[in-house]
């Protein structure tokens, strides 16, 4: 029976020592090493570049939008908050491919009335839209959110306004920005907006009524509707909705080396061979406590 265990014994040593030849190492702390050592040539070469990042801005750009910003100027939104509202507008801008062929942008103002301050079709400039943004003033009293997205649905999500033919299937989004509750109904308004296709983001500051914000919004909800607790901090919001908006468009770059292959290859095989003599070391001790029984 020992000299049965002997042979088990040898048959698995010879199996661990061939698994690491075939992979051209000794143990695990070779790879580490060979690792290393290939991270520092990579790292010296004259012309090499990681692959790209998703999150750099030069390799990415807004999908085509017919976007309508519909943004509440109560009388519950101070002036200083207000410009804030403008500020984050104009970041926004910024984010996007704006032109005829790309993103067209509408801002709908509203209180207790309903102003749409330009139209999709109006400026296919970033420097001239964000102008228009700069001269927007407050409406004062009430919020009739309802009334907006009505407006916004029947008079700037049309082709005469500037939107894009059903045909061109083109993303039509509307980004509702208020700090209040609703003192409409905005529930089947905002259910009749989504039923047309507009997708709607919903974004409440401060003593913005959640409730609402979820009736406006499109599913899934967690990812249409925001929060934030002041309007000085609104900004930060910019770069969810370009993460939301944007379309990532990386170029491929060449690995001269292959390190990255070769890395993955040898994490790949360092984690088998950490698994073997994990394997190993079990049956060795199964085989000791069985010994040990005879």
């Amino acid at each position: 029976m020992k000299s049965c265990f002997g042979v088990l014994l040898y048959c698995l040593s010879f199996f661990q020592v061939d698994i690491s030849e075939s992979y051209n190492v000794k143990d695990a702390s070779q790879i580490l090493a060979q690792s290393n050592a290939q991270r520092r040539n990579f790292g010296n070469l004259p012309n090499a570049r990681l692959p790209p990042r998703t999150s750099n801005s030069s390799h990415c750009r807004s999908r085509p939008l017919d976007l309508v910003f519909i943004i509440d100027s109560s009388r519950s939104v101070r002036p200083g908050e207000f410009e804030k509202v403008k500020i984050f507008l104009s970041d926004m801008v910024d984010t996007l491919d704006i032109g005829p062929d790309a993103t067209h942008v509408a801002v709908v103002n509203y209180a207790s009335t309903v102003k749409i301050e330009f139209f999709l079709k109006d400026h296919f400039r970033k420097e001239n839209m964000k102008q228009a943004i700069s001269l927007i003033e407050p409406l004062a009293a009430g919020t009739m959110t309802g009334l907006a997205i009505k407006k916004a649905m029947e008079e700037t999500f049309t082709e005469q306004s500037g939107a894009r033919p059903k045909s061109k299937s083109i993303s039509k989004v509307a980004i509702i920005v208020t700090d209040g509750r609703p003192q409409d109904q905005v529930g089947e308004v905002s259910a009749a907006a989504r039923a047309s296709g507009i997708e709607i983001y919903a974004v409440g500051v401060d003593r913005a009524d959640i409730g609402s914000l979820r009736l406006m919004a499109s599913n899934p909800l967690d990812d249409h509707v925001f929060y934030v607790e002041t309007y000085g901090v609104i900004e930060k919001l910019t770069s969810k909705f370009r993460e939301t908006l944007c379309e990532l468009k990386a170029e491929v770059v060449q690995d001269p080396c292959h390190c990255e292959a070769r890395l993955a290859f040898q994490r790949q095989t360092q984690n088998y061979i950490q698994d073997l003599n994990a394997k190993h070391i079990l049956s060795f001790q199964k085989v000791e406590q069985m010994m040990a029984h005879k």
